[in-house]
């Protein structure tokens, strides 16, 4: 499989100028490339469920046809060493289409019409047979077949399906002979955790069919993956497909967004599934992993505890919230007396950690997300387990304080790939909100809550001293003592309220030293993105009360990410892992929405601030079925009245509970 032409990456990065939308948004909130002449393109996409994971590296050729390969991941069949990268991998590229024969020939001469994603991957190709051109007249041979072929995991089981379609396009009648295929293969026992595992793709023979003009015939397709011992899955392809269609209904059925911007809306409804659909059911419990063909069966203090559990009681998806739960659990194992550094992931099933990195921060990571989440879970139960992991963390966050009064830490999240001195900004601001948020919990619980209070506001002052700089001319951040170039962490203290700098580091953000088609450089001078540090970004401009430039730049990316050249989520990196889509970036893509746009912050279980950012082209906005906090899922409507007055009214089960009257960018006070 052709990987990504230079011509497409520089596309991407901003090289070559904002190329134009290769696909489109349909009416149901798939999205569709119907394929013209801007060819050859390639991309890739992962999809999961609680068992295996995909990567589809497709694309459409020079000449029309398809290309697929299929890179299977097996999380919970494991490999020797078992360490972070040990889930069993291989790729398949078999084409089941040219197994078939069609009035005893071969097909040929595809030509691709349509790609479609909806939660799954479709496609359609129409086929001549025999030979393209005429002989007697020299014409292409007419198109006989329409192949439509749609891929999706199964959402419980170890398997890819894949289900294939055959219509009749011409006018006369056409005899369909499709084969028995299997391939077995079986991978070296001494090399699996388990010993030896069975790979079986079984191509599901619907034997001979005559079909007249415009009739259909269908067979199927499964990758699977066992251990010894286990037998063969006796697949039922439509009803997985059935799952999988229930699992993306159920998501994007939850926490509905709804603006005058169909761009943002769709991209919002697509984050809610790659966040959701990435969790595995494995022997330590649901594990959200972030993917990307490295990392399954395994949680990170950022990926999960920082970046996507926060958001699950918003989203209402239950196994998003057990998977939540359990990951602060795994990581409430390893508080100890001595307050030595806490692990930066819990690896294999949970039965091993990585800490490779040193002390990246984790335990401030660890207390803001816990925080967070257990305010907005409102599960007083679930609360009172979290605290002492809370209580530990912020405690060791307490002990690194410098003579600054900042938070010293070995690295950041990006693990050493740039510098980030003996204490950085992020680190400190990830404490700041912990401190925060754990002064609300604690007062939900009856524990202390005040001295949380004064140890955030002297934090929040010793952030302000300590990394306050002109760094290349704005007057924004250091991101560590020492530090001359901008960097994309710069955002981070206004994602945390912390606005002292704001219009300095906004006008920072946003600079052609930082920001391209694809957001924020992790450094200035570099070509390195990442995401994340993006994302947070734009949800601290929401959060700062620039409305209109987060969301004129958040509309450029979601075009970018959505319907660009590489679709349809949220990216990791470039150019490390190739802009694999990892989860937990689409969870935090939702967080612009909920904690920027809407600027809901959790004050207790049934209390939260409420700061609505409408922007002036926009003249309302809702977000539905909001899971969080205590008494059910609830609405909130924001619309504007005249000039910047809004309405915000607050519904549950149909009635308006709550009405508002406020402007745009005013912080309400909200008690369910």
């Amino acid at each position: 499989m052709r990987r990504l032409t230079l011509l497409i990456i520089g596309s991407l990065i901003g090289l070559s100028g904002v190329a134009q939308n290769r696909w489109a948004i349909e009416k149901n909130g798939s999205i569709v490339w119907n394929v013209n002449t801007q060819l050859p393109h390639d991309d890739h996409i992962e999809m999961s469920g609680e068992q295996v994971s995909v990567v589809l590296r497709y694309g459409v050729r020079a000449d029309g046809s398809f290309a697929l390969e299929r890179s299977m991941v097996w999380p919970l069949l494991r490999t020797i060493p078992n360490n972070t990268h040990a889930s069993l991998m291989r790729r398949f590229a078999t084409d089941y289409a040219a197994m078939l024969l069609v009035n005893g020939r071969t097909l040929q001469h595809e030509s691709v019409k349509q790609v479609r994603l909806d939660g799954r991957l479709t496609v359609v190709s129409e086929y001549a047979i025999g030979r393209h051109i005429s002989t007697v007249d020299k014409r292409p041979a007419p198109k006989v077949v329409e192949l439509t072929r749609t891929l999706f995991p199964s959402t419980t089981l170890p398997m890819l399906c894949e289900r294939y379609t055959l219509r009749n396009i011409s006018d006369k009648n056409i005899v369909v002979n499709i084969p028995d295929n299997k391939q077995e293969y079986h991978t070296d026992a001494a090399k699996g955790v388990d010993g030896s595992y069975t790979l079986t793709c079984t191509m599901k023979s619907a034997g001979i069919a005559e079909l007249r003009p415009q009739e259909t015939c269908e067979f199927s397709v499964t990758i699977q993956g066992r251990r010894q011992g286990q037998t063969e899955i006796v697949a039922d392809v439509a009803k997985e497909e059935q799952q999988r269609l229930t699992f993306v209904k159920e998501v994007q059925e939850k926490l509905m967004f709804h603006s005058p911007d169909e761009t943002i809306n769709t991209m919002f409804s697509f984050a809610k599934v790659r966040a959701s659909e990435s969790i595995y059911k494995t022997k330590g419990g649901y594990m959200h992993g972030p993917g990307g063909e490295s990392y399954y069966a395994a949680i990170w203090a950022n990926d999960q505890a920082e970046y996507v559990n926060p958001f699950f009681p918003f989203l209402g998806y239950e196994t998003g919230n057990k998977s939540a739960l359990n990951a602060y659990l795994h990581f409430a194992r390893f508080m100890n007396d001595e307050y030595k550094p806490i692990p930066s992931s819990i690896i294999a099933e949970g039965i091993d950690i990585w800490n490779g990195a040193g002390d990246r921060g984790d335990a401030a990571m660890i207390a803001y997300g816990a925080s967070r989440y257990a305010l907005a879970r409102a599960d007083r139960s679930e609360a009172k387990q979290l605290w002492p992991l809370i209580e530990w963390c912020l405690e060791y966050c307490h002990r690194k304080l410098t003579t600054e009064g900042v938070v010293a830490s070995d690295s950041d999240e990006l693990e050493g790939r740039f510098p980030s001195g003996k204490a950085n900004l992020n680190t400190s601001c990830l404490y700041y909100d912990a401190l925060v948020s754990a002064s609300y919990l604690a007062k939900e619980l009856g524990e202390a809550s005040t001295i949380y209070k004064k140890q955030a506001a002297q934090l929040k002052q010793a952030i302000n001293d300590y990394f306050s700089a002109s760094v290349e001319g704005f007057d924004t951040y250091q991101y560590y003592k020492g530090n001359t170039q901008l960097r994309s962490w710069i955002c981070t203290p206004l994602t945390m309220g912390i606005f002292e700098r704001k219009e300095g580091t906004i006008r920072a953000l946003f600079s052609p030293q930082m920001w391209t088609s694809n957001g924020l450089l992790s450094q200035s001078g570099s070509e390195t993105f990442w995401d994340r540090s993006a994302l947070y970004g734009l949800r601290g401009v929401f959060a700062a009360g620039d409305r209109e430039t987060a969301t004129q730049k958040l509309h450029e990316y979601s075009m970018n990410r959505l319907l660009g050249e590489h679709v349809p989520y949220a990216i990791e990196a470039w150019p490390e892992g190739s802009q694999r889509h990892l989860s937990a970036e689409s969870g935090l893509y939702c967080r612009i929405i909920t904690e920027g746009l809407f600027g809901i912050r959790p004050t207790g279980f049934s209390d939260f601030t409420l700061t609505p950012q409408l922007p002036k082209a926009w003249n309302e906005m809702s977000l539905n079925h909001i899971d969080a906090f205590a008494g059910g899922p609830f609405s909130i409507s924001v619309s504007r009245r005249q000039g910047d007055s809004l309405q915000v009214r607050i519904e549950r089960a149909g009635k308006t509970i709550k009405t508002y009257r406020c402007k745009a960018g005013e912080t309400l006070v909200c008690r369910l």
